[in-house]
């Protein structure tokens, strides 16, 4: 038990890192939309890089953050939850739905979304794909593997998560107090 919340902490912490790596983009995606909106009302445009690519720009940005955070959200149980069927159960039978639903959906899920999302990405490298626009962006193929890289956050907060709620099912009182609580450090 003391192992699986050891291997917890570990990504727990690994994804703490990578989300506030990436929570950067957060700025650099407001300054592009701020641009994208001044360019439009003073209908000045940078020749060759006009509102289709700045568009584009913005709404991979907003993917790749949306992607990098979802796994550390996951752990944070921070992500959108629907707490109708859990609101009035206790925190054992809580645990246990989300074994059951880590499971029979989440990891399920998971390897088929992270296997298909390597080869979507790998097809979109090998033929160099680039925006259907004309003056779109091109390397498409980086946005698709911040889908195939997301998605393996995702993977291995489900396995965090998985471990917690085993502890806290299974472990010690001691181990299975601080299981129910993810790890925050730098």
């Amino acid at each position: 038990m003391q192992a699986m919340l050891n291997v917890s902490d570990v990504i727990d912490r690994t994804l703490q890192r990578v989300a506030h790596a990436f929570g950067w983009l957060f700025l650099v995606l407001v300054v592009v939309i701020c641009w994208d909106v001044l360019t439009r009302k003073l209908g000045f445009q940078i020749p060759g890089f006009g509102s289709t690519p700045i568009q584009e720009l913005e709404w991979h940005l907003h993917g790749a953050l949306f992607l990098f955070w979802l796994g550390y959200a996951y752990t944070r149980d921070v992500h959108v939850r629907i707490d109708v069927f859990t609101g009035h159960r206790t925190p054992r039978q809580k645990a246990k739905l989300e074994i059951f639903g880590i499971l029979f959906f989440a990891i399920p899920y998971c390897l088929v979304a992270t296997y298909y999302a390597f080869f979507f990405a790998e097809v979109s490298f090998l033929q160099n794909e680039r925006s259907d626009a004309p003056n779109g962006l091109e390397w498409r193929w980086i946005i698709k593997s911040c889908l195939f890289l997301g998605l393996l956050l995702l993977d291995v907060a489900v396995i965090s998560v998985m471990f917690r709620k085993l502890v806290m099912i299974f472990g010690p009182p001691d181990l299975a107090a601080r299981a129910s609580t993810p790890v925050v450090g730098q």
